[in-house]
């Protein structure tokens, strides 16, 4: 029996398979498709060149398919077989779970990719790339063995343009087995002055969020805390992880994303009246007044902007620092962010300290945007990248709790603390060790401060 709910949620019995509408690649051979599953054993993923009936076994298919296993021999192995026949028979690798676990399985002219969480194309668990691919299947089965399986949140999903890097690790040997992807990060030098939200644009790194852009349904990823705290985006704390966009153009869609995260964007003269809608539909005011602007001029002066030209659209700001610091030179909104930070809204991390217990719920793209070490921390397959928390050692917990506020608004804030000299070192090495590179120098700003006055005390006497 199958059993489906609202299309969210769905049974599979044993033996079964379903075969929904949405559930299609749009170009045949190349696909991707994500979802929630749970089950004690073989979680079963087929693709063919034709739709099934529900009473479908992969094992008695002669037509060209390709079947995915997680959890074959009793959740022991991960198989992938192509035309009833195994080719990949291996140990320990996308395992079931009697809770719901995420993953995602993408197909390429015949390479396939297998990996585990809620955003597609990170974490990569394993690859195979068959030598006589089938480049016609479209049609993508749910299905089980001899237990029950769980679905939900299943996806189908276009391949990103980026999608032949998984071609070259494929080339060089990088994948073969391997449970994580190598990340950008790794092995990068990265200069401070040039490291900050920007790096995160359009990023599946930390993402939470992605919207389905355009009419060939695009995917762009986001961060929600982030775009919380710049305008009011139709998302709760926990559901709609999924924005579908698709009378909105990508490029469109991007300024829109580049001007939050970059602080700057440039934009078709001719696609600024679409910018300031959106802009509008979700409540990033200082864009949408800026669109208003340009547009006003325009009619004043309609030679002011020729056929073709882009129109650079840059965030007002004053503050010192602002080309790097956050959220200065952003339209994020400090307070608005300081109280997502204070409710534990959309919060990912939970971080702990010896002798103190869980200390802090903040977020990995807030920390990650101050402190190059974090972010390679959450990104470079340590174990910290598939975990929600982190366990320090040896940290003050009074100037760690600083250095988190400092994060959120920018600003140090010393006042109504007891033996700020010695919170002020401790908060020195702090920044020092997590690469908060703007702290460490205020905190020097401030301890040659103390310092002067202390000598022009003495001088005085």
């Amino acid at each position: 029996m199958l059993e489906e709910k609202e299309k969210k949620f769905l049974t599979v019995a044993p033996f079964q398979c379903a075969w929904r509408k949405d559930l299609k690649f749009r170009e045949a051979g190349r696909g991707c498709v994500a979802f929630d599953a749970f089950a004690h054993n073989d979680v079963t993923v087929v693709f063919r060149e034709n739709v099934g009936t529900l009473h479908y076994h992969y094992k008695r298919d002669n037509s060209p398919h390709y079947t995915v296993i997680l959890g074959s021999n009793r959740n022991r192995r991960l198989k992938i077989e192509a035309d009833g026949k195994t080719e990949v028979d291996v140990e320990g690798i996308g395992l079931c779970s009697s809770t719901f676990q995420s993953y995602w399985i993408s197909i390429y002219d015949g390479l396939i990719s297998i990996g585990k969480g809620r955003y597609p194309f990170q974490n990569l668990m394993f690859q195979w790339l068959h030598s006589n691919p089938n480049c016609n299947v479209r049609y993508v089965g749910l299905s089980s063995w001899d237990r029950h399986v769980g679905y939900r949140n299943v996806n189908v999903l276009p391949l990103p343009h980026d999608h032949m890097l998984l071609w070259k690790q494929v080339d060089s040997g990088e994948f073969e087995g391997k449970e994580d992807s190598e990340e950008e990060l790794e092995g990068e030098e990265v200069e401070d002055e040039e490291w900050g939200l920007q790096n995160f644009l359009e990023s599946w790194e930390l993402s939470d969020v992605f919207f389905i852009v355009g009419m060939e349904e695009r995917p762009v990823p986001a961060h929600k805390v982030i775009l919380q705290a710049s305008g009011n985006f139709p998302f709760s704390s926990s559901d709609e992880d999924v924005i579908q966009l698709k009378s909105v153009a990508y490029p469109v869609m991007r300024s829109l994303l580049q001007y939050i995260y970059a602080g700057r964007t440039q934009v078709l003269e001719s696609e600024v009246e679409m910018l300031m809608a959106l802009s509008l539909q979700f409540e990033v005011t200082p864009l949408a007044k800026q669109c208003e602007e340009i547009l006003e001029r325009c009619k004043l002066n309609k030679k002011l902007f020729g056929h073709g030209k882009s129109v650079e659209l840059l965030y007002p700001y004053s503050r010192p620092h602002s080309c790097t610091m956050f959220p200065a030179g952003l339209p994020v909104n400090q307070k608005r962010l300081s109280e997502l930070h204070s409710a534990g809204e959309y919060s990912d991390l939970n971080i702990y300290i010896e002798g103190y217990g869980l200390v802090a719920q903040p977020h990995k793209i807030v920390v990650s945007i101050w402190s190059v070490p974090f972010a390679k921390m959450f990104t470079n397959g340590m174990s910290e990248s598939c975990s929600s928390e982190v366990h320090l050692r040896d940290v003050p917990l009074q100037a760690f709790k600083i250095m988190l506020e400092f994060m959120y608004s920018g600003d140090l804030n010393l006042e109504d603390t007891t033996d700020s000299g010695t919170l002020l070192l401790q908060l020195l090495l702090l920044a020092d060790q997590f690469g908060v590179t703007i702290l460490y120098q205020e905190c020097c700003k401030t301890l040659l401060e103390c310092l002067s006055e202390v000598a022009n005390l003495h001088l005085s006497r």
